[in-house]
């Protein structure tokens, strides 16, 4: 048995009602929803969320409601808990049935077709030894080399040491200088059982992931926490066959 698995809250600082913004004509949080619902390998699609209005779109369109507690609807509340939390009810729920793997996907993540959770799928099974494949695209543009914080002076400074790229004589400001930047683009995490239920186990920043992860390689992927980054979720969307009036996708790799 295979899970799908959502997550959005009501509030946002940064973008207030971004779940339910309107793209090309539906709600952002339809997208994952119509990926999972599509995916001829996922059994149930469940939602965990706080927004009643979240509710309402997922009954709409046949995803299950897990309800998630105050204490993980804050902004300081992790997603690693709240993946962890829906899966103890995922799995109360599906006693009866052996889970083979849990498809995690965000509601503000939109960029993401059946077809690439499919692609993931095939590979976990072919792996056994991995444990999570994850959508990723490249961001050379925003290689750790190129990032700077602002210091106690009010001026920028290297966000790590140069030194940790090598010899900083030989680092120039190509953005391909240094390889290719892979960024996990919140497209969707599948992931084993055990990535769950060993949680600090895996690797760092999102340790649902567990350790070996394999890169479902995509481009322009994103998870939207401001509304600046609508136009880049509609371009993906239009690209991959998506329009006002069609909701199938046609997936350009």
């Amino acid at each position: 048995m295979i899970i799908a698995l959502l997550m959005g809250r009501k509030n946002s600082e940064g973008f207030p009602g971004k779940n339910l913004h309107m793209v090309m004509g539906n709600h952002l949080a339809y997208y994952p929803m119509k990926a999972a619902n599509d995916c001829p390998q996922i059994d149930k699609v469940y939602l965990s969320t706080d927004d009643e209005a979240l509710m309402v779109l997922a009954r709409e369109n046949s995803v299950e409601v897990i309800h998630r507690p105050p204490e993980l609807c804050s902004d300081d509340a992790l997603g690693d808990h709240v993946y962890e939390h829906a899966f103890g009810v995922v799995k109360e729920l599906n006693k009866e049935h052996e889970i083979e793997m849990i498809v995690l996907l965000m509601c503000n993540a939109a960029t993401i077709t059946s077809d690439t959770i499919s692609k993931g799928i095939k590979v976990l099974r072919e792996k056994p030894d991995y444990d999570s494949a994850v959508t990723v695209s490249r961001y050379n543009m925003w290689s750790p080399l190129r990032a700077r914080k602002i210091g106690d002076d009010g001026l920028l400074h290297p966000f790590v040491p140069f030194e940790i790229f090598g010899d900083p004589k030989t680092l120039n400001c190509d953005r391909d200088s240094q390889g290719d930047a892979w960024f996990a683009d919140m497209g969707t995490s599948i992931v084993r059982c055990r990535c769950l239920e060993n949680l600090e186990d895996g690797l760092l920043p999102q340790k649902w992931m567990g350790q070996k992860i394999y890169p479902l390689k995509q481009w322009g992927g994103c998870d939207v926490d401001y509304e600046w980054q609508i136009p880049q979720v509609e371009y993906w969307l239009r690209k991959h066959g998506f329009t006002e009036n069609k909701t199938t996708e046609n997936s350009e790799e």
